[in-house]
């Protein structure tokens, strides 16, 4: 009776769940919760000239000199944004899915742009065009001398460029919620005589109020943790100071660290409000009575002739502005270096130079003699250092993508098996934790926390050193990673039925067979895909990056940012703006790969897939291949 109990005790279910939990509690306390307490007891450690402690030096310091003006331009960033992002976003949202617009699906194409390039290779897109030594710029100047070269910078410039990078939310989430309103109100709505604009305004735009609601936080804490644009367009906010103190000492400028340690906090404190303020409104329930059978809503004819004609001239209007950076930037990718300089574009210049190959550069110094560099033309893919940041920005992402991926889905199977325990719960929240935290706070936490070699929880080594910072990167990649990982995976649970599982236990199958032959097939389709956006999300990823800035974690988007820096000098890294374009296309080409394979291919169900598959087979039937593969196989 004693062996049986005690091999029960030791089964490999229950030595599994052992090792699960420790690893859990060892995750959330070592890489979560202690560096970010680390993080705000560092702010009242700071000593003053004397050597003595002065818990609220910082505070003073603060309150009296220019810290201040980071957190108000980051305030007033926000606000803005949620102002400009939600004029844009709702109206891209309704000319394409709502009012019957001509040329919709071409015009949506554009506006989804933003989703296959991002961060600096968006910032970097728009610079190609505005910058002092921009297309348009140059061009403007040559219309107009008197023009400042350097009008798009600051506050302006960065308020345009997220302007437009932020409505892909708007494009992916608020697309979905218009796709799914029930027509028949709105055709009520139309049989009472009110005219498509009062309909919109008050049947449509009401059911939308809490994906909206959702958004406008979204929008407001993205503006609040602005990093890439507000870098490179020059623009002093939060999160750039903080990168810029973390690599600050003591000899330079008064307690730096403690300053970003208090920036942090500051921006932490901000995040927290805002989700709880949209964790209570979600609350309460917001929900929309609809007809039994529920109709599919039908595109809205814009009666009034006046307003049709201005429709379409926003609509289209909105349209170059989001698709003009991708074709300029495609364009002079195949455009030689001295082309790419000038922003003149050359039709005899076509070349492949950017992203294969190498070339000399001969050049003249200024004693009037010719030198030549060997090989200071490069392509992406011959750069060594730009194919170094493809390399580790690949290794780093895949490892976190699947690493958040694993621990997500193993953590959703104990939190269903535990639905009514507090363990369950106790889980779920600690893998929400994260997103309570602005990303910049955990990156900075990591970096000052175990930048030492006394930190005992990782075997007193230190992770910030030399090659042991890509670890550190990969564990904030995942950390940051998994409470939206969590929340896909643990929807895709839902749709597990239940008598399955009864099915399999009384087959004998115990929780590990079942979790590994029954569950896990059915939710792979959604793991791989949150695998996907995770990795698309990082590959580019540049904020973290930069707050982890070493030799031995440059990532791409750093390569990226940095590839201009010293474009030319002494005929070194000649082409670099023409590699930087084939840069953003290739990672386009990436992106948009990845969301045609979750989004696309992904998305569709058994009956979609057999319709093309059918539509295929009519088609080389029509081209006579289908007859002669068959012929083939009787023969065979």
């Amino acid at each position: 009776m004693t062996g049986s109990l005690d091999r029960r005790k030791l089964r490999p279910e229950t030595i599994a769940r052992i090792l699960g939990v420790c690893f859990f509690a060892y995750l959330f306390f070592g890489f979560m919760l202690l560096p970010c307490l680390n993080t705000l007891t560092s702010i009242f450690n700071t000593r003053n000239a004397a050597g003595e402690r002065d818990p609220l030096a910082v505070i003073r310091f603060f309150l009296a000199g220019s810290m201040s003006k980071y957190v108000w331009n980051s305030l007033k960033l926000a606000v803005a944004l949620v102002i400009t992002v939600n004029v844009v976003g709702i109206s891209i949202v309704l000319l394409t899915e709502y009012f019957d617009i001509k040329g919709a699906r071409i015009l949506r194409l554009g506006y989804m742009t933003t989703m296959i390039y991002s961060g600096v290779a968006l910032v970097t897109g728009y610079m190609f065009l505005y910058a002092s030594d921009g297309i348009l710029t140059t061009a403007l100047k040559n219309a107009f001398p008197g023009l400042n070269p350097t009008w798009f910078s600051g506050y302006n410039a960065v308020l345009f460029t997220m302007t437009f990078a932020c409505t892909s939310n708007h494009m992916l989430f608020l697309r979905n919620a218009i796709r799914g309103i029930d027509y028949n109100t709105v055709e009520a709505a139309r049989n009472m005589g009110a005219n498509p604009f009062k309909v919109l305004w008050k049947v449509v735009l009401p059911t939308l109020i809490p994906t909206l609601f959702s958004l406008t936080v979204m929008t407001f804490i993205t503006g609040l943790c602005a990093m890439s644009a507000p870098t490179l367009l020059g623009y002093d906010s939060i999160n750039p100071e903080i990168v810029r103190l973390a690599g600050s000492s003591s000899a330079d400028e008064a307690f730096p660290q403690a300053r970003a340690a208090l920036l942090s906090i500051i921006l932490a404190m901000f995040t927290i409000v805002l989700l709880t303020v949209l964790s209570a409104y979600e609350r309460k329930g917001h929900y929309l009575s609809v007809s039994k059978t529920k109709a599919k809503l039908q595109k809205q004819k814009i009666t009034n002739p006046v307003a049709n004609v201005i429709a379409h001239i926003y609509a289209y209007v909105l349209f170059v502005i989001y698709m003009t950076p991708v074709v300029m930037i495609v364009i002079f990718s195949f455009q030689t270096y001295s082309a790419i300089r000038l922003k003149k574009l050359d039709p005899g210049s076509w070349t492949l130079i950017n992203f294969f190959g190498k070339e000399d550069y001969r050049y003249l110094t200024s004693r009037g003699q010719y030198k030549t560099r060997v090989g200071s033309i490069s392509g992406v893919f011959s750069n060594e250092s730009t194919l170094g940041g493809i390399r580790m920005s690949f290794v780093l992402s895949a490892l976190a993508a699947a690493f958040a991926c694993v621990i997500v889905v193993v953590a959703c199977n104990y939190i269903f098996n535990k639905k009514n325990k507090k363990s369950g719960v106790v889980l779920e929240y600690a893998l929400l934790f994260p997103w309570l935290l602005p990303t910049i706070l955990i990156c900075y936490s990591y970096r000052s926390y175990f930048n030492s070699d006394a930190v005992w929880y990782v075997g007193n080594q230190n992770l910030y050193y030399a090659e042991n910072v890509r670890f550190l990167i990969v564990m904030a990649y995942t950390v940051t990673k998994l409470p939206f990982s969590l929340r896909m995976v643990k929807a895709s649970f839902y749709s597990i039925d239940e008598e399955l599982e009864d099915a399999a236990r009384n087959l004998g199958a115990r929780g590990l067979r079942t979790f590994l032959q029954v569950k896990l097939p059915i939710i792979l389709p959604s793991v791989l895909a949150v695998f996907a956006l995770n990795f698309n999300a990082l590959f580019t990823e540049y904020d973290m990056s930069a707050t982890f800035a070493s030799t031995y974690g440059t990532s791409y988007a750093m390569v990226i940012q940095a590839m201009c820096a010293e474009e030319g000098l002494y005929g070194y890294n000649v082409n670099a703006s023409g590699r930087r374009c084939a840069s953003t296309v290739f990672i386009m080409l990436v992106s948009g790969l990845i969301l045609y394979l979750v989004y696309g291919v992904g998305s569709r169900d058994l009956s979609e897939r057999l319709e093309i598959r059918a539509r295929r087979r009519r088609f080389l039937e029509k081209l006579g291949i289908g007859r002669k593969r068959e012929k083939a196989a009787r023969d065979a």
